[in-house]
């Protein structure tokens, strides 16, 4: 029972063949020798740039760039051509009905491997990169590198380039945006001539149709926005079509996985039929954001439906209001303009027989598809889904040309914007400040208004000399590379080395005797003497609670500092994810969005940089800047009222004690309350040696 349930659930699986595509495409020819794997070549770019051979640099990351971008496209050729080739033909009824769809998959596989293999000369396992350098190329990373070594060749444009393509997916390097304000003058090149190399065809000519739209040049409009959908299902299968890579599981080691054969394909293929269905996302996000555009897709067909009626076309027109509507049905801007268009076409021309646009149509019938099966799936395979709002209907466009008749749209906005964009974040509780700071010595240096922003301060002697030497000199004996970031080395800047340790850990080396106990209790005490002072100051009606308590050193490392203009930290929120483009901090997973306070408590000065700064949501205009010292803590509240990152550390190492807070139980730091419990243990040890009258010495 239990394995024809599972070969339902295969038979559900089988994807539609998709609507549109045109002609199948011809057998790949083999290319002439092996694609060389980017990864190597990048590699050997950075270490040839870090040698000072600046030709060999641009010429490895050159290539490098290149070898990623025909890797890309040999996987989606291959992945299209073997689709066509080899379609997964639902089996037959009765005995073996399973066998003709696992031979067509298996043929499927072999097509995959020996395309891929013709085409890049040899094994794919050979373009196998690890992590980080997937994500330096996601970042743009190399392009960093480029446009350094190109201004050692004195190349001047083409580092511009460069570092204008670098920065367009890293809107938050303040120095990236001076040093091209800088080559721009030099060079005397306007910014509208600047190129970005990586740019995505369906949002150029996207934002070539509204230009043109508001331009009232409709002819041109409507010739931007059908190439710009054109290019957007073109981009569409592509992302697909990789979306058949490798996937990572979270719960599980691949080669370790129990499950039998059914649960491990069709466990792999609701990861792989995800990401498929979340391609409408990613390819409305731009470089560089965490939110997509709002109503991208719907957006094309409404600025269409009126340029087409602005031209005469009303069959057009009435094609794309109705593919609009396949959207959001009920609309009645664009339901009224329905019924326009039909009053204003031939009386030979029925209305009834001009449905929604043909490539529309089957575009949203397989998205319907698939997000039933995805929520069916999950019901019977046991995982969380929540259907995202792809199209979210206030996104739509507010000019005075929503409705044919040119009626005006009051408190209308920017062109496909929404034009109910939210406002800046706000607290859900009442913000207070001033309350007392409980503790001697403690000095008031900053409050909210004197660092130009809401709910923060800054103070000076929370750490004694002596505790800051002390917490300084424990930290070498617990810290441990890429702690809290699963070991990356490098997690936020390839240019230092990221070091921590937790409280609890701190503590077991100390009951352990591998660093001193008093040390690693100082460690607790210093960050429960900052919780009761944060708790205090903000005037909080309840109890503040640990959401996690972090030692933290960052050390530049040699040879990698010259001419930096990365950030240590880069520009972020602590609850929320920010989105400069859209002056926004969406509070959504994977933010920590129940840390409702934080506070960074610094330990030493003795390096160069790492100065730490607040910003507005737009992550560059910087607001305030601090310059850490023994014994000073900066706190403030989480949100997105509070951008906040760390300038680069150019030499030395930056420790700090880093500290979040909230004011839900439910979210303490789970190591918080066992730290709770060794100290609880310590403390009733203690007084028992006392209340016994034994001197410790007698132990030994």
């Amino acid at each position: 029972m239990r394995e024809s349930t599972w070969v339902s659930l295969l038979l559900l699986l089988l994807p539609p063949a998709p609507l549109w595509g045109g002609p199948q495409e011809p057998e790949p020819e083999p290319e002439r020798g092996p694609l060389q794997p980017y990864d190597l070549l990048y590699a050997s770019g950075v270490a040839a740039y870090y040698s000072g051979d600046y030709e060999r640099a641009v010429r490895d990351l050159e290539a490098s760039l290149r070898s990623h971008r025909r890797l890309r496209d040999i996987r989606t050729r291959c992945a299209r051509h073997c689709a066509a080739r080899r379609p997964l033909a639902p089996p037959g009824a009765g005995p073996g009905a399973e066998l003709p769809f696992f031979r067509a998959l298996l043929e499927r596989a072999r097509c995959s491997r020996s395309c891929q293999s013709q085409r890049l000369g040899g094994p794919a396992s050979r373009h196998r990169v690890s992590e980080d350098v997937r994500s330096d190329f996601q970042r743009r990373v190399p392009y960093n590198y480029l446009q350094r070594a190109y201004i050692k060749l004195n190349q001047l444009e083409k580092a511009m380039e460069a570092a204008h393509t670098f920065f367009m997916a890293n809107p938050e390097h303040m120095e990236m945006q001076q040093s091209i304000e800088d080559y721009r003058v030099t060079a005397g090149v306007e910014t509208f001539q600047l190129v970005d190399r990586e740019a995505r065809p369906h949002l150029e000519s996207y934002h070539a149709g509204v230009k043109h739209y508001e331009a009232d040049d409709f002819e041109a409009a409507i010739k931007y926005f059908e190439q710009a959908l054109r290019e957007y299902f073109n981009e569409d299968m592509e992302c697909r079509a990789l979306c058949e890579g490798p996937q990572r599981f979270e719960e599980y080691e691949y080669l370790g996985y129990k499950g039998g054969l059914y649960e491990a394909i069709a466990d792999h293929y609701m990861q792989v039929l995800v990401c498929q269905h979340e391609c409408v996302r990613e390819l409305a996000t731009r470089p560089g954001r965490l939110s997509p555009i709002e109503n991208f897709l719907p957006l094309h067909y409404d600025y269409l439906q009126f340029a087409y009626y602005r031209v005469g076309e009303y069959v057009k027109a009435l094609e794309c209001a109705k593919a609009y509507l396949m959207f959001h049905p009920d609309d009645e801007d664009v339901l009224d303009n329905v019924d326009y268009y039909e009053s204003l076409l031939d009386d030979s021309v029925d209305p009834e027989s001009i449905e929604a646009r043909e490539d529309m149509t089957a575009f949203v019938n397989r998205h319907n598809h698939e997000s039933e099966l995805i929520k069916s799936a999950a019901e019977g395979l046991g995982f969380l889904y929540s259907e995202p709002n792809y199209w979210i209907s206030y996104g739509g466009r507010q000019d005075e040309n929503r409705v044919p008749s040119g009626v005006n749209v009051e408190g209308a906005e920017v062109h496909g914007l929404s034009l109910g964009k939210k406002s800046p974040p706000k607290i859900g509780r009442d913000l207070r400040e001033g309350g007392p700071l409980l503790y001697e010595n403690i000095t008031f240096v900053y409050n909210s208004e004197q660092l130009n922003g809401t709910q923060r301060v800054l103070l000076d002697n929370v750490l004694s000399e002596e505790q800051c030497r002390e917490l300084h000199s424990v930290a070498s004996g617990i810290m441990l590379v890429g702690d809290g970031y699963r070991g990356k080395t490098s997690p936020h800047t390839p240019n230092e080395k990221f070091e921590g340790a937790t409280v609890l850990k701190a503590l077991k080396f100390g009951y352990e005797g591998r660093v001193p106990l008093k040390s690693a209790r100082l460690f607790y005490d210093i960050s429960e003497k900052a919780r009761k002072i944060v708790e205090s100051y903000f005037m909080l009606n309840s109890t503040l609670y640990f959401s996690y308590t972090h030692m933290v050193c960052r050390t530049a490392l040699s040879g990698q500092q010259d001419r930096r203009n990365d950030l240590s930290h880069p520009i972020h929120a602590d609850n929320c994810l920010l989105d400069p483009e859209a002056n926004e901090c969406w509070k959504e997973p994977p933010a920590y969005t129940f840390r409702d306070y934080s506070a960074l408590l610094y330990m030493n000065d003795d390096f160069e940089g790492g100065e730490f700064i607040f910003t507005e949501m737009d992550a560059k205009t910087v607001t305030a800047s601090i310059k850490p010292k023994c014994g000073r803590m900066i706190s403030f509240s989480s949100g997105g009222e509070n951008p906040h990152g760390v300038k680069a550390v150019t030499k030395g190492q930056r420790c700090a004690v880093a500290l979040w807070f909230t004011l839900d139980p439910l979210y303490r730091e789970l190591e918080r309350i066992q730290a709770d419990e060794v100290i609880a243990i310590l403390d009733q040890e203690q007084r028992g040696k006392h209340g016994l009258n034994i001197n410790p010495r007698d132990e030994l």
